[in-house]
């Protein structure tokens, strides 16, 4: 057994989640009762919930306390490749939806739904995430209020004795530690939410939608393997896919069974700790990404958005849809803020067409029957190009200093 033992941690982390993607198949097919295989799942997901918040806290504290004048970050680069990301995808998803229109048969939602009632809302709610309370930031996963107070500290405690900054960066390790512990229950985990996908949610009440499926994971996978390489490239001038597909491959695939930006957080550091990324950078820029950087939620709000437009025979101008684009992209950065993620959004973008609320809500409806899939494929592009981009500002800021660029995958 220990033998057995050690030969599976020798194994890369990647072989393992697919050995638990396989068992979890096996055994949702052969021992469909066993719940409590299920509950491991659960119970990983809430690990990774319960660690990120505080690792988000002590390591940007840490990192910003410690750090030198002069050492660069990368954030406006960063940022600016999330922000052109997401009105891409928004822009491509509505092109999609013209040239392979779809029309619903629309459903009344069984969930007690409260969309935002415009932009304005979506904005001041996140700004009123930036003014949380500490401690309801912690406990409630606001990653908004986490990094604003992170920041602030990390800013205030730069004058501090270098015996506290020691004890910053000690707490700070503690916690990395205790995230490579759940990382490696990752394979074990994975199997249950594989198990509980298969065993309680039923593909056939998928097949209606099937269409409408393949537009909105078409559209992802475009955005992951042709768009964002293509933005990488353009920066580094290097061949994008051993990165891109190193992200997909050891983010992604996490991110796609979580089917949680926030769970992601702790894999997606040890991502960026992995290719020797600036701790620097990636302890802001993780968090934050997973806060704005919603390409996959564009997708969703544009695709369904186009979809409700067919299904009452609107007609839609170039300069309208355009609108949509910026609307979409606007919208999915500020999903965060709103409860039911960016299928509660679509509301707001259907209010540009003049569609009814009660019409507007039926199409979430349909978000929720399709979720099962489109919100993994979601997650997994939204989570793993956080990694992308905050490794593709570092490489370009290497190639404009004229260091080589070493694409590490």
């Amino acid at each position: 057994m220990q033998t057995l033992l050690l030969k599976w941690n020798q194994m890369s982390l990647v072989k393992r989640i697919f050995a638990g993607i396989i068992l979890g198949v096996l055994l949702a097919l052969v021992l469909p009762g066993a719940s409590g295989v299920s509950l491991l799942g659960s119970l990983f997901v809430s690990a990774l919930k319960a660690v990120a918040p505080l690792l988000v806290l002590l390591l940007v504290m840490s990192a910003i306390s410690r750090h030198q004048k002069g050492h660069q970050t990368n954030m406006k680069s960063i940022l600016a490749l999330y922000g052109t990301s997401t009105f891409l995808a928004g822009l491509i998803a509505v092109i999609a939806s013209f040239v392979f229109p779809v029309s619903l048969s629309l459903v009344q939602s069984t969930e007690d739904l409260s969309p935002p009632q415009g932009i304005v809302e979506v904005i001041k709610t996140l700004l009123f995430q930036v003014v949380d309370n500490p401690v309801n930031a912690l406990m409630n996963a606001n990653y908004i209020g986490i990094l604003s107070w992170a920041i602030l500290l990390g800013l205030v405690l730069r004058g501090a004795k270098d015996s506290t900054k020691d004890m910053l960066t000690n707490l700070s390790d503690a916690v990395s530690q205790i995230v490579k512990w759940v990382i490696n229950l990752a394979p074990i985990g994975i199997m249950g939410l594989v198990f509980n996908s298969i065993t309680t949610n039923g593909l056939s009440s998928l097949l209606d939608y099937g269409k409408l499926l393949l537009i909105l994971i078409g559209c992802m996978l475009f955005i992951a393997l042709v768009v964002n390489p293509l933005i990488v490239y353009v920066n580094i001038r290097r061949n994008p896919y051993p990165l891109v597909l190193t992200c997909l491959r050891e983010s992604g695939i996490t991110a796609f069974f979580t089917r949680s930006s926030a769970a992601n957080i702790p894999i997606n550091m040890r991502l960026c700790e992995k290719l020797g990324l600036d701790s620097n950078t990636y302890s802001v820029s993780i968090p934050l990404g997973a806060t704005i950087n919603m390409a996959g939620a564009a997708v969703t709000i544009s695709v369904l958005t186009l979809a409700a437009v067919h299904t009452l025979g609107i007609q839609v101008d170039f300069a309208t849809a355009f609108l949509l684009s910026i609307v979409s992209a606007v919208a999915a950065a500020g999903a965060s803020g709103v409860a039911g993620g960016s299928l509660l959004l679509i509301p707001l973008a259907c209010s540009i067409f003049g569609i009814p609320n009660d019409i507007a809500i039926q199409v979430v409806g349909v978000g929720f029957i399709i979720g099962v899939l489109q919100d993994s494929f979601e997650t997994a592009l939204n989570s793993s190009s956080d990694v992308l981009f905050t490794a593709t500002a570092e490489y370009t800021k290497h190639r404009k200093e004229g260091r080589e660029v070493l694409v590490k995958a």
